[in-house]
């Protein structure tokens, strides 16, 4: 029930989204007491390449990102460099990742696998959040195997206040 639950926020999100003004998207500050932020879910605009932490309608954090190292368009098969767009979910918390930390996400889900698998290929996996690599990237805005990279710094916080299960739309 608390899966469909938060599938159904995550498309309140995905329609709040689409219809707001870029006002809308004024973060509002954290509270020190990280205890306080309840995040129940999380929008990535490819696009725009940002990430918003939201508390219901309420934006509470957006940061920049970085994408996969050919961002346009949807993940099909292992080693095609796409960040993949759907509605996914956080399903674990590495924190002895090689890119500081990392959130992952429950990619491939069964549609993701019928694709690549159609196309007799596989659909590849481990896609997650996480922070930076520790060979410089300065001058790459999408450096990752399809991954979303945020700074170190804001990784902690991300890691900090994202529960395992919080639903997470990927946007084109």
């Amino acid at each position: 029930m608390g899966y469909i639950r938060s599938i159904l926020a995550a498309f309140l999100v995905l329609a709040l989204v689409g219809c707001s003004s870029p006002s809308f998207f004024r973060a509002s500050s954290l509270s020190s007491n990280i205890q306080d932020v309840n995040v129940t879910s999380i929008v990535i605009s490819k696009k725009n390449r940002r990430m918003y932490l939201f508390d219901g309608k309420t934006v509470l954090r957006s940061y920049k990102i970085g994408l996969g190292s050919e961002p346009v368009g949807d993940k099909k098969v292992q080693g095609d460099g796409k960040t993949p767009e759907g509605l996914y979910y956080i399903d674990r918390k590495n924190p002895k990742s090689r890119y500081y930390l990392s959130l992952g996400i429950s990619y491939p889900n069964s549609a993701d696998k019928a694709e690549a698998q159609a196309l007799g290929k596989s659909p590849g996996g481990d896609i997650f959040i996480h922070g930076e690599d520790t060979k410089p990237n300065f001058f790459k805005r999408d450096w990752t195997a399809g991954c979303i990279a945020v700074k170190n710094r804001e990784i902690r916080e991300i890691y900090a206040l994202v529960k395992v299960g919080t639903p997470i739309l990927i946007r084109p």
